[in-house]
């Protein structure tokens, strides 16, 4: 029995992480678009949702079984595996890169000696991260990257000209933007010195600013534009584009098929705030801190994940205030800004930093 307790021990911590995990990733999400609809709705003089539950609070779970129970349809010319696949491919790669995330410094002062057959004995600290590797920041690029083949597939799979031209609009979107993206991102694993996310942060607890934005202000500026044109959120909503495109690539989409792209888009707007906040804005760094708490307890590891919330809903808060203010670029002027600004301004931002680095300055 307690060679069976010993072995899958770890399992059931590692299960219980991703599940915690990802079900709070998923609240936050369905808050997120409450949080937007009611946020515009006073951008723009009106009330939003204020009938389902106390403050329209249980409006995420009755537009869920909406969709639930919603007529499922599909086109009767499209490319049937395909088309049911494309949903799936952009939900998970929106959700797999949450394994890497450090979401609070690590707590090093809980008595594991009441786990039974010895389990307690080696562990020294609970890290707040489920799986923490070398290169964290290249897999999480790597794989929201892959994203877009779930919006190109769609397109092409649905058979229809909308879909169609939202998928290819999708695709070069992407590709315009990821390379400024990556430049941008490049600043900041030079100065520290590693591709882990949990490093990164550290880095800056040992920086005189504390958090690289201060440095890398102008890579945080790319970042962030480069940011928003990847999730196709506005001004960059091309591959939507309702006055246009009826609903772009997800026009044929119906029931819980479009609620997965729905919600593979919201992810992916959080894991562009979580990437903000780690890389520019010391994770869940707050200077100062250790001097009220000890580094390691558990009132420090609150406050940390805490700071690191508000930090992520600052920027998803952002996302929404910029969808309620800014008109969409056209095609031709995305495009233009991509290669022709953003781009250059990314690289030259590289160079610099390169320099500092070279001469010690960063």
């Amino acid at each position: 029995m307690e060679e069976i307790v010993k072995t899958l021990f770890p399992l059931i911590v590692y299960f219980t992480a991703i599940f915690l995990a990802f079900n709070g990733v998923l609240i936050i999400v369905a808050y997120t678009v409450l949080a937007e609809r009611k946020i515009l709705g006073w951008i723009q003089g009106r009330i939003g949702p204020n009938r389902v539950g106390p403050w329209g609070l249980l409006q995420p779970f009755a537009d869920l079984l909406k969709f639930i129970f919603k007529e499922d349809i599909a086109p009767d010319k499209s490319t049937k595996f395909v088309y049911f696949l494309a949903p799936l491919v952009a939900l998970i790669c929106a959700l797999m890169p949450i394994v890497v995330y450090p979401f609070g410094p690590p707590i090093k002062t809980i008595d594991w000696s009441f786990l039974p057959y010895g389990l307690g004995e080696g562990i020294r600290q609970l890290p707040l991260v489920i799986a923490d590797f070398d290169v964290a920041l290249l897999y999480v690029l790597s794989v929201t990257s892959v994203g877009v083949y779930g919006i190109a597939l769609a397109g092409w799979a649905s058979n229809s000209k909308y879909s169609l031209m939202g998928g290819l609009r999708s695709s070069a979107q992407m590709i315009s933007y990821e390379l400024a993206m990556g430049a941008s991102v490049l600043g900041v694993v030079m100065m520290a010195g590693s591709l882990s996310l949990t490093k990164i942060i550290e880095a800056q607890t040992r920086y005189p600013t504390r958090w690289f934005i201060i440095p890398q202000f102008i890579g945080f500026i790319v970042f962030l534009i480069a940011a928003f044109a990847e999730t196709n959120r506005v001004p960059f909503d091309l591959p939507e584009a309702e006055t246009e495109l009826v609903a772009g690539f997800h026009t044929e989409y119906s029931a819980l098929k479009f609620a997965l792209f729905f919600m593979a888009e919201y992810v992916n707007m959080f894991t562009v705030s979580v990437m903000c906040s780690t890389l520019f804005l010391g994770g869940w760094y707050v200077p100062g801190l250790s001097r009220i708490f000890e580094y390691g307890s558990i009132p420090y590891a609150i406050v940390s994940h805490i700071a690191f919330l508000l930090k992520i809903f600052f920027f998803l808060f952002l996302y929404i205030w910029v969808r309620g203010t800014l008109p969409r670029f056209r095609f031709d002027q995305l495009m233009s800004f991509g290669w022709k600004f953003l781009l250059p301004v990314a690289i030259g931002n590289l160079v610099f930093t390169t320099i500092m680095v070279y001469l010690g300055i960063f």
